[in-house]
């Protein structure tokens, strides 16, 4: 009896369904397609090829025509596909054939880090800026899905900075208290995103920021209280003492300007006796004092900085006698 090829061939399965990470290796076998023939020969010899599959498919899965085994020519990527569907014809010698169908689910890894987008972004913030002043304004995102793209966003060590979520995958960077200057100058706030995967993967971006001064620092004598002594008769611009107060603010809030206050002696103005460097803090003699006259002063001299706060510090000056008197008879 001569074999007639009355037989098509028949799949093991009607439909393969494989389900892959995407990390696979390449060259890995995904699965194996069967087909039988009942005829002998060339008629019973059957051999497999891929029908309906589109240009991306055909780039990354390969079929073996003699064996039935598909692998991988490349790497998948959930991201860029994570659902493929194949056609498989197996066709004896004859030409008859039969279909089947393959279809491929890959599943995600945590293979990506997350991404932090700076959308907007204070440089400088004054330091009596209110709490809860917005800094920053973040996306964040992460392109795996399920817990490895959930993302989760926090500040690094202790800074006056809290991060709160605005909407989907916005954060803002708020103040957390009031800032000084006096204390910190300048900020480098370091922003955390990490995800949901296990391990978890993160990514980080820094934020600069500079604290501007606002005048809320006095100037601050070296010493509440001076005291100098003098000889009698010295000469006009002799110099008495120098007094000194610094500001702790910065720029023109902390440039210091010295002053002699109002005050008068046996009817007249202290400032007749005596003279105050603006910028140096010297005191000096407008003339030369008389023992006779007076033997000691009390001058109120004042500090003022560049944001007009102003403090005050009391200078003590004794007259010393000289023998400029001769007997009177």
């Amino acid at each position: 009896v001569v074999d007639a090829n009355d037989n098509a061939p028949v799949f093991s399965q009607a439909e393969y369904t494989v389900r892959v990470a995407e990390d696979v290796p390449v060259d890995s076998v995904l699965v194996t397609v069967k087909a039988t023939d009942a005829d002998e020969g060339l008629y019973g010899h059957v051999k497999y090829s891929l029908k309906k599959v589109s240009d991306i498919a055909s780039d990354i899965f390969h079929l073996q025509s003699d064996s039935g085994l598909i692998t991988l020519l490349r790497s998948l990527d959930f991201e860029e596909g994570n659902f493929y569907e194949l056609e498989v014809q197996a066709r004896d010698g004859g030409g008859f054939f039969d279909t089947a169908k393959i279809t491929v689910t890959v599943t995600d890894i945590n293979d990506n880090t997350p991404e932090i987008s700076v959308r907007s972004a204070l440089s400088e913030i004054s330091e009596d800026a209110p709490s809860g002043t917005v800094v920053a304004l973040l996306h964040v995102h992460d392109r795996d899905s399920g817990a490895n793209g959930e993302v989760r966003c926090s500040l690094d060590g202790d800074v006056p900075f809290r991060m709160e979520k605005s909407v989907d995958n916005y954060y803002r960077v708020v103040s957390a208290r009031e800032l000084d200057r006096e204390q910190v100058s300048e900020y480098n706030v370091t922003v955390r995103a990490a995800d949901g995967g296990s391990p978890a993967l993160q990514s980080s971006a820094v934020l600069a920021l500079r604290v501007l001064d606002v005048n809320d620092n006095a100037p601050v004598f070296a010493e509440e209280r001076y005291s100098a002594r003098v000889a009698e008769n010295n000469a006009a611009g002799a110099l008495v003492l120098r007094v000194r107060a610094t500001d702790a603010d910065w720029g023109q809030n902390a440039r210091v300007r010295y002053r002699l206050a109002e005050g008068r002696v046996r009817g007249a103005p202290l400032s007749s006796y005596f003279v105050v460097d603006a910028e140096r803090g010297t005191i000096s003699l407008q003339e030369g004092l008389d023992f006779e006259d007076t033997r000691g002063y009390v001058l109120l001299v004042e500090a003022r900085d560049g944001g007009g706060l102003v403090a005050q510090c009391k200078v003590e000056v004794e007259v010393l006698d000289v023998n400029d008197n001769a007997p009177e008879i």
